[in-house]
């Protein structure tokens, strides 16, 4: 099984949903950074469970240890180890699908392949694991902070209503709401319809975009390493995501190459584009534009109703919904997908470094 993600700015997460802990190994962060532990708990806070009607009720702190890798308030350059205790399992509440399988669950799939399987939430195989990943990413950000770069991640769509173009909003207004829209109105809408789902014992899906802003042109790598492509795997190692684009993505097929192409023009002694359907990418290389990507995620697998199925010996049976789950798991996973994404940027940026022609 592989944990480990990242070539240069590297992170392996461990421990399980119902275990004593859960955690994160950072290798590859440079030394000397400035490492404000009041903004990982801020990111910490944002996506820990029990924060409002519409996320699940589990009540995790998810406070957070260092145990290596900083002194005296600033990175070692050796590895970083971040612990954030388990406080709030309730594995009873799993107890009756130690033998069943929860459709569209991993319960099938972990079992075939491994034989044996932590039922309790789902083991190594819950969401509650992106919790590392949200640790690692609040130091990645710190990284990217240093040269100018900013992450944002907000929700812009829910079911069928769907939010206005980034471009017309303002990003720095995704935290005054609980389903983190920047438009108010819209937002509203979501959590009506969440509200609503969740009475209804029942689950919906939705999309989170991304903005990655003052990105440097040239990080990504030709042909396999490409900045999209490593994107793309990050957002769909994230548990629920069905889907990634990037740009104008699948919309960008209805267009003419005459009207897709972004026309290059110069700016203060800077190479912009006139317009960026390309997403900040191009060749797989950052162009010095806004990325901007969306991130799919289904409805959450878990809903409180029964549910036809079978049991690891082929029987037939029922599974029923019980525990604490997100009626949709959206809001909570803006910090993640901006996790992610800031670990993809850091781990290019110090690649462009190692990459730069060696001068005697």
């Amino acid at each position: 099984m592989n944990n480990s993600y990242g070539t240069l700015f590297s992170i392996t997460t461990f421990g399980e949903s119902h275990g004593p802990a859960i955690g994160v190994i950072i290798d590859g962060c440079p030394a000397g950074l400035d490492v404000d532990e009041q903004f990982i708990q801020a990111e910490l806070n944002r996506r820990k469970p029990g924060q409002s009607k519409i996320t699940t009720q589990r009540q995790e702190e998810d406070a957070f240890k260092i145990l290596s890798g900083v002194f005296e308030g600033k990175t070692t350059g050796t590895p970083i180890a971040i612990v954030i205790e388990n406080q709030d399992q309730r594995s009873k509440d799993y107890s009756h699908i130690a033998e069943k399988f929860r459709p569209s669950h991993a319960d099938f799939t972990y079992e075939a392949k491994y034989g044996y399987r932590d039922y309790r939430g789902g083991g190594r195989s819950s969401a509650r694991e992106t919790a590392a990943r949200v640790a690692a990413g609040a130091i990645a950000k710190l990284f990217l902070k240093q040269a100018g770069v900013e992450v944002y991640a907000f929700v812009s769509q829910v079911g069928d209503i769907k939010a206005p173009h980034y471009t017309t909003l303002n990003l720095s207004q995704t935290e005054d709401n609980i389903v983190r829209c920047p438009d108010p109105a819209t937002a509203e809408k979501m959590i009506d319809l969440i509200d609503q789902v969740r009475l209804e014992r029942d689950t919906i899906g939705g999309l989170v975009t991304c903005v990655i802003k003052n990105t440097p042109v040239g990080l990504g790598e030709p042909v396999f390493d490409k900045l999209h492509a490593e994107l793309g795997k990050a957002m769909l190692s994230i548990n629920a995501v069905k889907g990634f684009e990037y740009g104008s993505g699948f919309a960008g097929i209805t267009l003419r190459g005459s009207q897709h192409n972004d026309e290059f023009y110069a700016e203060a002694g800077r190479v912009r584009t006139k317009t960026n359907f390309s997403g900040g990418v191009q060749g797989g290389i950052s162009n010095g534009e806004d990325i901007y990507f969306n991130v799919a995620f289904k409805p959450v697998a878990t809903i409180m109703q029964d549910q036809p199925s079978v049991d690891k010996h082929g029987n037939e049976t029922t599974v029923s919904g019980k525990g604490r789950h997100d009626p949709c798991v959206v809001p909570r996973a803006v910090p993640i997908v901006e996790a992610m994404a800031a670990l993809v940027l850091a781990d290019f940026m110090l690649r462009a470094n190692a990459a730069k022609k060696f001068n005697t």
